[in-house]
């Protein structure tokens, strides 16, 4: 067997660059030992080459030029850490057209452009691997692609946002208010000074693009999955929720069925028996089921330098592999299929509703009406904090189509005698 070693350029050098550059170095011995040969950086592309970043690195490695990277004939790995997708995609399109295999961690750019980059991998025979693109250090893309490829998947449901999770759990624990559980996620360095693309839900929905699309072997499109944050939720959401004994989490879930795919990301009610229940502060989970594997899940954190630095380095050293046995896009695309996704209206569940309403009787009867006219059947109404002209209503519905549920709404919203619909979050896992 030839000792070449193969050759990696590593493009950023920030956060996740850092960890694969410690990982790549430090366990280069156990690493060789496992791939065959030595693997070996031969140059990160940075913006600043004079910059302090608190490691060791050999003179002549860091280069600003991208030409560095994709012409020289020793690097036959791009590993592409930079984040955002500009310009990060036309590096990895020139890198896999000039025939090195791509690993990426980049879930922006593999969930909207991810088509275009297998296009180009399997036009040029080269591996495109993204494990650290979703849920950092958890195996869940390569498991979905090979472990459970026998599988018809049935649904995939998961908490794959660790800012939000972490921001639910205090909320839940503490009892505290969106915004004091907001700020302490930015104290601790888990959230951004802007968290829009956390708590609106945007991160999980670009996730679940990328894991649909791979469980059901068709694509999905981003902006066909249905997103919605974790903004409206209260304390008095959690303590309602934890008396019905549900907790709240925010979800990604997809789910094959008669009419297509659903892929949506919304806060749930979810019973505290549920394996995800239990999931808390920063972990992610994926709960899949399968239809002759069972419910598994995979558990772990879903972020931070090494845990997705670890899922990056392994598609390394699975792309370095490949190359020494001259097999390189082994794991090619699977969405081999042209499957519908639904309109969010014609999806089904069980929904929690919280009401403001005037304290005076046949409220609720006429409240129970307009959701009969509509379809929608209740499964529990309880009449809270009762405060002399005014009292709050938590209603628990039977599983119905979202699109009756708006129009029962849209109703009730104009009674008199509702003050306000003051939430409406989806039940999901009995």
């Amino acid at each position: 067997m030839s000792r070449k070693p193969i050759g990696i350029g590593l493009l950023g050098m920030g956060t996740v660059g850092r960890g694969v550059y410690r990982i790549l170095t430090g366990n280069s011995d156990m690493i060789e030992q496992r791939v065959g040969v030595p693997v070996e950086i031969k140059k990160i592309l940075v913006r600043n080459v004079a910059k302090d970043r608190g490691i060791r690195i050999d003179e002549g490695v860091l280069t600003a030029d991208i030409e560095e990277v994709l012409s020289n004939p020793c690097i036959d790995i791009v590993v592409e850490v930079m984040g955002g997708i500009h310009p990060a995609l036309e590096y990895c399109l020139e890198a896999l057209g000039r025939g090195k295999s791509v690993v990426t961690a980049n879930k922006d750019m593999m969930a909207v452009h991810g088509k275009e980059l297998f296009e180009a991998a399997g036009a040029n025979g080269c591996d495109l691997l993204f494990e650290g693109s979703v849920a950092g250090g958890i195996p869940i893309i390569r498991p979905l692609k090979e472990c459970l490829a026998a599988n018809r998947i049935r649904q995939l449901i998961g908490i794959i946002n660790g800012t939000t999770n972490y921001m639910l759990t205090r909320m839940s624990r503490e009892r505290c208010d969106f915004r004091t559980a907001l700020e302490e996620a930015q104290e601790r360095g888990y959230a951004e000074a802007d968290p829009g693309a956390d708590v609106d839900g945007f991160d999980a929905a670009r996730k679940l693009a990328i894991l649909a699309s791979i469980a059901f072997n068709t694509r999905v499109p981003l902006e066909q999955v249905y997103v919605e944050g974790i903004t409206r939720i209260t304390a008095e959401d959690i303590a309602y929720a934890a008396e019905l004994n549900y907790v709240v989490k925010l979800l990604g879930i997809a789910k094959e069925g008669d009419g297509g795919i659903e892929a949506r990301v919304h806060p749930a009610l979810l019973p505290k028996t549920h394996p995800l229940a239990s999931v808390n502060d920063v972990f992610n989970a994926i709960f899949v089921t399968g239809d002759a594997v069972g419910d598994v899940m995979f558990f772990g954190r879903g972020a931070g330098e090494m845990p997705t630095a670890s899922a990056v380095a392994a598609d390394v050293m699975n792309a370095a592999r490949n190359l020494i046995k001259n097999v390189p896009g082994i794991i090619s695309c699977t969405c081999f299929e042209d499957k519908p996704v639904k309109p969010m209206g014609l999806t089904s569940t069980k929904y929690y509703i919280r009401l403001n309403v005037a304290d005076k009787p046949g409220v609720l009867a006429g409240i129970a009406f307009v959701f009969g006219n509509n379809e929608v059947s209740l499964a529990s109404v309880i009449q809270k904090h009762t405060t002399g002209q005014q009292a709050e209503v938590v209603l628990v519905t039977h599983r119905v189509l979202e699109h009756n549920l708006q129009a029962a709404l849209n109703t009730i919203k104009g009674l008199p005698t509702v003050n306000e619909v003051s939430n409406v979050i989806r039940v999901e896992g009995d």
